[in-house]
């Protein structure tokens, strides 16, 4: 959620940032609720005032032996006021919150302008795409020509379309590929594995912005009276782990990662990414969530792309960095790269990270907040990464390293996991 003192301070200069990402602030909304809201405190304040300078009257009276039934009937009249003005305020402060969780996070002076994925920025590109001397395959039909180890039907048939079976030696690489992921976070840049849970309550998909802007996005299930709902992604329960804490600042920076599968219902995804693995319904990732003091953010953002990074690097997969522009960035996020990883059946670069500052925007509504170097309560600020996304680069490991037979050169540094060099039909 963004600082309401903000908006309070420069609502005009908060609609400006926040039109760039395509949100329209409705000003004489907030004027008008805002113009409530203060005439209710005031209102309070007075009423409350009135009320305890009545009571002490009271009890100069009372101590003289005079009647003060009179006092006493001003003082209930004045409770039942407070009380009224009392709910009233809260009615507004709710409605206040409400509309807040509609304005995204401003982003960042970095991020460059624009309406669409058309108008991000390259960054860098590492590694040269592969010549083949054959026609190339997909991996959908690499992995149907592998035994079937790739198997859409069996999956359609009790699921519907967005599903997957992997069997035998695909299976085995697309495990492979998250153990690696896990161990070289873990062993070389610092994180601590986590285990999460797969099913959240609506408080945490508050927290870390999923609700209630992206509701009809996720898969929502009942659990007696309460809505539960399964997590688009480990960043839900992995930053929520600091939700209402006050961290040690020399417990800083924590860095999480977890490996899980992800649900998504695809809203408005209609018609796109059809065929195959690109768009599914459940697919797994290995997620990086950092937990940091709000000045070092944008230092840690380099810092987590770097290690999303180091997976395609030792993977031998080309691909480029993109600074996501403020049309194509998400709601919650200030600043984003993209990784993109080459997938030669399309002849591009497709999505596979992304890595992104959420500054204090969630941690202000997790009430996450550390103790700084003068001993003063603050908010953290969290980010989280794609390191990578699983199916994804099983995608990419298929097509990039298929040879003219249709068999699959297993990259150097899985063939330990793998306990081949070689996938054949």
């Amino acid at each position: 959620m963004i600082d309401i003192n903000l908006l309070r301070n420069d609502i005009d200069k908060v609609a400006t940032n926040v039109a760039h990402k395509k949100v329209i602030i409705d000003t004489k909304y907030f004027g008008e609720l805002e113009a409530k809201r203060k005439s209710l405190q005031v209102m309070m304040e007075e009423l409350q005032a009135k009320r305890n300078s009545s009571s002490k009257q009271i009890g100069v009276l009372k101590s003289k032996g005079e009647d003060v039934s009179h006092i006493m009937a001003e003082v209930a009249n004045l409770g039942s006021e407070l009380k009224s003005a009392e709910v009233e305020f809260a009615t507004v402060q709710e409605e206040l919150i409400n509309w807040m969780y509609g304005i995204p996070n401003m982003h960042h002076e970095s991020v460059p302008l624009g309406k669409s994925e058309e108008d991000n920025q390259e960054v860098r590109r590492v590694g040269v795409p592969k010549s083949f001397d054959f026609e190339v395959k997909d991996h959908v039909d690499l992995g149907f020509g592998i035994n079937k180890e790739l198997d859409f039907e069996t999956a359609g048939k009790m699921s519907g379309s967005r599903f997957v079976v992997l069997k035998n030696k695909i299976a085995k690489l697309h495990r492979s590929l998250a153990q690696f992921m896990l161990n070289t976070h873990i062993e070389e840049h610092g994180y601590t594995e986590t285990y999460v849970p797969y099913m959240v309550n609506a408080r945490a998909m508050l927290g870390t912005g999923q609700l209630p802007k992206f509701e009809e996005d996720l898969f929502k299930l009942k659990h007696g009276d309460e809505s539960m709902y399964l997590i688009p992604t480990a960043e839900v329960p992995l930053t929520n782990m600091v939700a209402d804490t006050i961290t040690k600042i020399d417990e800083l920076p924590l860095k999480f990662v977890a490996h899980s599968p992800c649900f998504r219902s695809e809203a408005g995804s209609y018609g796109r990414d059809t065929r195959g693995m690109i768009r599914m319904h459940q697919f797994d990732k290995v997620e990086m969530v950092q937990i940091v003091e709000a000045s070092k953010s944008y230092a840690a953002l380099e810092e987590m792309t770097k290690h999303a990074e180091n997976i395609l690097k030792k993977l031998e997969l080309p691909y480029r960095v993109l600074n996501l522009c403020t049309g194509d960035i998400s709601f919650s996020a200030a600043k984003t790269y993209d990784l993109e990883v080459w997938l030669p059946s399309q002849n591009t670069y497709r999505e596979i990270s992304s890595c992104s500052n959420m500054t204090d925007y969630q941690t202000r509504r997790l009430l996450a907040r550390y103790k700084n170097a003068e001993g003063k309560n603050e908010l953290l600020h969290s980010l989280n990464g794609s390191g990578l996304a699983v199916g994804r680069t099983l995608v990419a490991v298929l097509e990039n390293y298929q040879n003219a037979d249709g068999s699959i050169t297993v990259p150097e540094v899985l063939r330990s996991y793998m306990g081949c060099d070689l996938i054949t039909a």
